[in-house]
């Protein structure tokens, strides 16, 4: 069994330990929240040991990994303590603030050879990953363009009183809903280089943009478009695709429906000339337990795998979150924003 500790309680903290508290490969040896209010009903309805202070949970209980499911302006510090520690470490995304505290974590972590992972889920979803193959076996033919999108009804109504209205918590359109856009981008394609052209809107917030729109280029031949929006309440929930082009077809996906158009049949088995049509539950992968998504499990045993040295740790690095951070950077800074 792999000892790990959680800390951070609240609305991914608490999706996080449901998954890992069913894993039958995981003990969860601790969870640490400021909060006595929730270390309370851990104490009153679960076995969880809890703890108010996180170094004081590491000492004590002595886990092989954590997983940090804090505001991100946390991450920095708390994740260098606990990887200088020689703890694997799962952060949520983004990973860190700034450009600057990202290399920090990537050095240390490949320094330690310890097993790092962030929380960008879309990599383990059914659909997202049919869609690498195809672009991998060049089954496309020569890429050409590519559209990423994502939409919501996050921020509906001026006044928003939470982290979400703060850019020093990581709030923003930007590092929330986009980041995983951007990283999609970066996980099909390979890492954005050049950031050609940005704009930041507000619509209700105040003090952080509710969408971003940017001209992202992979090399001089694939370039392709970001269109982000939080504050878009046609939208149930969020709702993320990408959009291909490429010398032989085209592509379009979300998270639940692959629609792939072959110019001719020289195509993968399985496809045929013309429009072919897959949905998320052909390609899903089964999990020991459903909660949300199956990405969210997957991750997780993903993470597990790869500190049991099941898996080869190269899904969600700490150096893939941090490219996605320096595109962050890129688009800020074409936008006229300082990071």
């Amino acid at each position: 069994m792999t000892k790990v500790a959680l800390i951070g309680a609240g609305k991914m903290g608490i999706s996080h330990l449901s998954i890992l508290g069913a894993h039958p490969g995981v003990e969860v040896v601790g969870v640490s929240d400021t909060s006595k209010m929730v270390l309370d009903v851990f104490k009153k309805y679960s076995a969880f040991p809890g703890f108010t202070d996180y170094e004081e949970m590491l000492a004590v209980s002595k886990p092989a990994a954590v997983v940090v499911a804090v505001p991100t302006k946390f991450h920095a510090p708390m994740v260098k303590k606990i990887l200088e520690q020689g703890r694997h470490v799962f952060a949520e995304k983004p990973l860190c603030l700034t450009v600057e505290e990202g290399r920090t974590l990537v050095e240390l972590a490949k320094q330690k050879r310890l097993v790092n992972q962030v929380g960008y889920h879309n990599k383990f979803l059914g659909t997202f990953k049919e869609v690498k193959k195809l672009i991998d076996s060049g089954s496309l033919g020569e890429l050409f363009h590519f559209e990423g999108e994502s939409y919501g009804p996050v921020v509906i109504r001026p006044n928003q009183g939470n982290w979400r209205a703060d850019p020093r918590e990581g709030g923003g359109c930007l590092m929330d809903y986009a980041s995983h856009v951007i990283d999609l981008i970066n996980y099909m394609f390979g890492p954005v280089t050049k950031v050609k052209g940005s704009i930041l809107k507000s619509f209700y917030s105040k003090s952080v943009e509710d969408s971003v729109y940017a001209l992202l280029e992979v090399n001089p031949s694939l370039s392709g478009t970001l269109s982000v929006n939080w504050s878009d309440e046609t939208y149930r929930k969020m709702s993320t695709s990408i959009t291909i082009h490429g010398s032989k077809g085209k592509i379009v996906c979300d998270a639940n429906e692959l629609k792939v158009f072959f110019k001719s049949s020289d195509c993968p088995a399985g496809y045929e000339k013309g429009w072919n049509v897959k949905y998320l539950t052909a390609l899903t992968d089964q999990v020991d337990f459903y909660l949300r998504g199956e990405e969210y499990s997957s991750q997780l045993d993903y993470f597990i795998k790869a500190v049991e040295g099941n898996v080869p740790n190269t899904i969600n690095t700490f150096q893939s979150a941090w490219d996605t951070d320096k595109v962050i950077a890129l688009i800020r800074e074409r936008a006229g924003i300082s990071n």
